[in-house]
């Protein structure tokens, strides 16, 4: 366990460093000149090449490199060009939003995933099977962003929801009440592409599980289907379960980014869009190299989950 857990550490700084380099080589790669966007169009040669020499810009690229990743083990991301701020504190700002957003839509994909899942494994091929996954195929087949158009055409706009439209965000701190309204719809409509997949995941598994030995045993002694369910067929179920939900947080991290700017919540998909848009290279250098560590370390936390639940793969 304990070599299991090092040996992922370990992969986890690699993965990091790699990261970290491709993030600080992007805004070398963007097109235009830097002391151009700063100072505008007019500025003359001489004051653009003090201004590169301030940045750090004459200097090696590998030296540029390790200048950088020391300010970012500090916290320091560096400051907009644009709005003059510190690229961390706009993170930090928009990072809640984002979390939020997951955590509900996740909540809700397995309130609905795993009793469903659990109904259809009883009987593969039934009626309610049948239903459960041509609803989940057609579910599937449908796009986010057509997801969320939908939404706010019946629930804000014919059904007038309060805080459920376009710029109706409000922050939790505000009124929390307020703030889970505005939340719904982008959490819905995250919610129902996890909720897919995590459906037909556990119920393929479920249903390998109840043909094991240790099931037909459970039954002859007279256990409830139910019983069977969550005390005997579920853990063994869980384990892809668990690995289908790592990659999938972590994709909705930055998979969220098209329904926050839909909506405009001021989320890090909707900062990260604004920034491209005002040639920020520095704000979208941050949220790239943030939510990519951010992918990283959710998947890393879920294989650790993952060997709690079966130990076995550690061993393996």
């Amino acid at each position: 366990m304990v070599r299991y857990v090092i040996r992922r550490i370990l992969m986890l700084i690699g993965i990091v460093f790699i990261i970290s380099v491709g993030s600080f080589y992007l805004i070398h790669l963007l097109p235009g000149n830097i002391t151009t966007i700063i100072e505008g169009p007019g500025a003359s040669p001489a004051n653009q090449a003090k201004l590169y020499k301030l940045l750090g810009l004459d200097r090696p690229i590998y030296e540029q490199y390790f200048v950088w990743l020391g300010n970012v083990l500090h916290g320091n991301l560096g400051t907009s060009f644009i709005s003059q701020e510190s690229v961390a504190s706009t993170i930090r700002a928009a990072l809640p939003i984002d979390l939020e957003m997951i955590f509900i839509s996740q909540v809700l994909a397995f309130a609905a995933a795993i009793p469903m899942a659990m109904r259809s494994a009883r009987k593969p091929d039934g009626i309610i099977d049948r239903i459960f996954g041509a609803g989940s195929f057609t579910l599937l087949s449908v796009p986010p962003f057509i997801v969320i158009i939908l939404l706010v055409l019946f629930i804000s706009i014919k059904l007038g929801i309060p805080h459920t439209g376009v710029s109706t965000y409000v922050a939790f701190t505000s009124d929390w009440i307020a703030n889970l309204e505005s939340m719904a719809l982008p959490a819905v409509t995250l919610a129902i592409g996890s909720f897919v997949v995590y459906f037909r995941v556990l119920r393929s598994d479920l249903i390998a599980t109840l043909q094991e030995e240790f099931i037909t045993m459970a039954r002859s002694k007279g256990i409830s289907q139910r019983r069977i369910m969550w005390r005997h067929a579920f853990r063994p179920s869980s384990v892809a379960l668990l690995g289908a939900a790592g990659v999938n947080i972590g994709g909705l991290l930055a998979g969220g980014f098209v329904v926050q700017f839909l909506l405009a919540i001021p989320g890090l998909g909707y900062t990260l869009i604004a920034a491209i848009n005002q040639n920020d290279y520095l704000l979208v250098q941050g949220i790239v190299f943030v939510v990519s560590v951010g992918v990283v370390l959710i998947n890393f936390i879920f294989d650790f989950i993952i060997n709690i639940v079966d130990p076995r793969i550690s061993r393996e």
